[in-house]
């Protein structure tokens, strides 16, 4: 058996690929998945995703999954405190490993490996240092299936919302948008693949607005029974 790592967990295609790895490893247990949830809309911090769809996500997965309740507006300093309260939990039945899925932001990795530190706990990046093209096309090789579910306008438009990531979206991308959506210009959620027991039926709903139009988000509505968190 493997060392004990906690992932940090968003649905999106960035988070199964460093599952993936972690999964394919006899390095690693993976003792559960920590999502962000906005209590307000009771979604996925940043994703926009349902809560609903994140729990049946789990379920697919089988995997536990660790809830981190953020309140609307919430500072770093509240952020971080709270995530340490929930790490610390970890820490004390054995987890000293939380594992994410950047690539290859250096602030964000050092910003994760000092909050960390101060809790006595490694990060790991399973994914760090990958050609985000290469890792788009092994995602999709594998099997996986995912749909962008948020854009930021000031890299794309509306119609990318919905769309399912494939070799054909992935040419339609902008130059200087990153395949992998690294620096935040689309987020997206993985409703099928290798990994799951089952895939996840959703359709799509409207489309939302936030900050201003500055962020746009396509709702995922649950299809089929949908089980409570619990």
């Amino acid at each position: 058996m493997g060392r004990k790592v906690l992932l940090t967990w968003s649905g999106g295609k960035d988070s199964v690929m460093a599952l993936d790895l972690l999964l394919g490893s006899q390095q690693w247990e993976v003792v559960g998945l920590l999502t962000s949830v906005s209590i307000p809309y009771d979604r996925i911090s940043m994703h926009g995703v349902r809560r609903e769809l994140l729990v049946e996500q789990a379920l697919s997965l089988g995997i536990p999954l660790e809830i981190l309740w953020l309140e609307q507006a919430e500072s770093d300093q509240h952020y971080e405190a709270k995530l340490a309260h929930k790490l610390r939990e970890f820490s004390r039945v054995g987890v000293r490993h939380v594992a994410f899925g950047d690539i290859f932001l250096e602030e964000l990795r050092l910003y994760r490996e000092r909050n960390l530190a101060r809790l006595g706990m490694e990060a790991v990046f399973p994914l760090w240092g990958t050609g985000t093209r290469e890792a788009v096309r092994n995602f999709l090789k594998r099997g996986f299936r995912a749909v962008l579910t948020c854009v930021d306008t000031a890299f794309l438009d509306s119609s990318f919302l919905g769309q399912e990531v494939d070799e054909a979206l992935m040419g339609r991308l902008p130059s200087g948008v990153d395949p992998c959506g690294e620096n935040g210009e689309f987020h997206t959620f993985v409703y099928a693949g290798p990994l799951f027991e089952h895939p996840l039926r959703f359709k799509l709903g409207e489309v939302v607005e936030r900050e201003g139009g500055r962020f746009l988000f396509q709702e995922l509505i649950p299809e089929g029974e949908t089980r409570a968190l619990g």
